[in-house]
């Protein structure tokens, strides 16, 4: 079987799609042809009064009626699978070329049976051929084309000399054409060149389009290996510095613990800051590693997971911040039917980790945070994580999923952070699907403190 896929392929998905939508376009395109030809020649007859003889309309009846049926026959080869999105075998390409053959000699036929030379149904062939043009390598477009012009200068070569029969269009032409030699040269001359040219215009576009198309595919996977090396490269380096600073932990651990001698108060407390700051240093440095990786992910590993146990974990991961704030935790299930819900484990446990941190981080001695899971009036899983802390300034709200985006509030008390915690969590719920919207103040708002809350919908397993 003929290879018509072209050489310099580098997307075969995007090739595929595109041929697999010109080919169910053809089909659907065809079914109004016929009914628009029938139409057509019930126009002429009983509007334009141009007759046609029996055998006409016989043969228009017969070549309709087939292009119908052939067209029903690849409707459902179209969706039986028969074709396939492959190279080798029986593929979207040779589907369409087997239509525009099939074309071609209907439109052979309808030209034959409407005055040949004088037909204005030539221009069909044309038309045709520029379709073709934008799918079929130039060599098979350039064959056909070949053949076509053949065909016209033959049959025009055979009426004349009297070789077959001529079926004129109607009685609207007073002074028959396809016996003036004259005519004929022009005819077949001009439409030579009209089907040629507009071949090679066709063509050379389709393709200069195509190969851009092509080019743009390879950029972006070249930019996609780029940005995994660099992100590489990122955790690399970024690994290396938490080593120091884990390293001056230690050191200042061992002095708070008394271990190089009894300090003053003043000293204590400097360095009990200095320890609290390394800590955020860490915080910001597995988040910079987290986000890293999550980059690097190419598809989601789904499980059954037990939402209610995973935020229950997520808050006992955070116990001495908890504990730090003096904050209040409390879950609320209110699904009827308590379902596992499908996510990436490791992706959400980012989520939760960002989104408690911060509803602990944001918040205010003493405060409160709230989980509420449900389900929306799609029957979608619902997670809703209030808390009453400093909440979003309403001049913020527009740019808080933007990457390394702090509000001006976070800002201005000092509290650490690198703006990209927000801008993962939308990423990893719409890779799930899923959404993200949050409101400030929240329904936990007490006075003086706006508070936030944050709301996942997931669809349902």
């Amino acid at each position: 079987m003929l290879n018509f896929v072209p050489s310099h392929t580098i997307d075969f998905e995007q090739l595929w799609t595109l041929i697999s939508t010109r080919n169910r376009w053809f089909i659907t395109v065809r079914y109004y042809v016929v009914v628009s030809f029938a139409i057509f020649v019930l126009v002429m007859q009983h509007i334009f009064k141009v007759s046609f003889n029996s055998e006409q309309l016989w043969a228009f009846t017969i070549i309709a009626a087939a292009l119908f049926v052939v067209n029903v026959i690849y409707n459902y080869i179209f969706f039986s699978g028969v074709v396939k999105n492959d190279s080798e075998g029986f593929n979207q390409l040779h589907f369409a070329f087997n239509q525009i053959v099939v074309d071609l000699l209907a439109i052979a036929l309808i030209t034959y049976y409407t005055g040949g030379v004088e037909s204005p149904f030539y221009l069909f062939f044309v038309f045709h051929m520029i379709i073709g043009s934008m799918i079929l390598p130039n060599y098979v477009v350039y064959s056909l084309s070949g053949i076509v012009i053949s065909y016209i200068g033959l049959l025009s070569y055979f009426e004349f000399n009297g070789h077959f029969l001529h079926y004129s269009f109607g009685n609207l032409l007073a002074v028959p054409l396809y016996t003036n030699p004259r005519y004929i040269i022009i005819f077949v001359t001009a439409f030579t060149i009209m089907m040629l040219v507009s071949v090679f215009l066709a063509n050379n576009i389709s393709r200069a389009h195509f190969l851009r198309s092509q080019q743009l595919k390879l950029t972006l996977n070249r930019l996609k290996d780029a940005e995994k090396t660099k992100m590489k490269y990122t955790m690399g380096i970024v690994h290396e510095i938490k080593s120091p600073i884990v390293g001056a932990q230690s050191n200042l651990d061992l002095v708070l613990n008394g271990f190089t001698g009894d300090i003053n108060s003043a000293a204590d407390e400097k360095i009990k800051r200095a320890r609290i700051r390394t800590d955020e240093a860490i915080a910001i440095i597995n988040d910079v590693l987290k986000i890293s990786k999550l980059k690097l992910l190419e598809s989601l590993n789904k499980e059954d997971v037990d939402i209610v146990k995973f935020v229950e974990n997520t808050f006992s991961k955070k116990d001495s911040q908890i504990l730090s704030m003096q904050v209040s935790t409390k879950i609320i299930d209110k699904r009827k039917d308590k379902q596992p819900v499908k996510i990436d484990p490791a992706l959400f446990e980012l989520v939760f980790s960002n989104l408690i941190g911060n509803a602990i981080k944001y918040n205010t001695q003493g405060g409160n945070i709230e989980v509420i899971i449900g389900n929306n009036e799609h029957e979608e899983v619902e997670i809703v994580i209030a808390d009453d802390g400093m909440g979003i300034p309403d001049e913020d709200k527009h740019k808080m999923f933007q990457d390394f985006y702090r509000s001006s509030n976070a800002k201005k008390k000092g509290i650490e952070g690198t703006g990209l915690g927000l801008s993962v969590v939308k990423e990893i719920i719409e890779q799930h699907d899923g959404t993200i919207t949050f409101e400030s103040p929240s329904r936990l708002t007490k006075e003086g403190r706006r508070g936030t809350e944050f709301v996942l919908t997931l669809p349902s397993v």
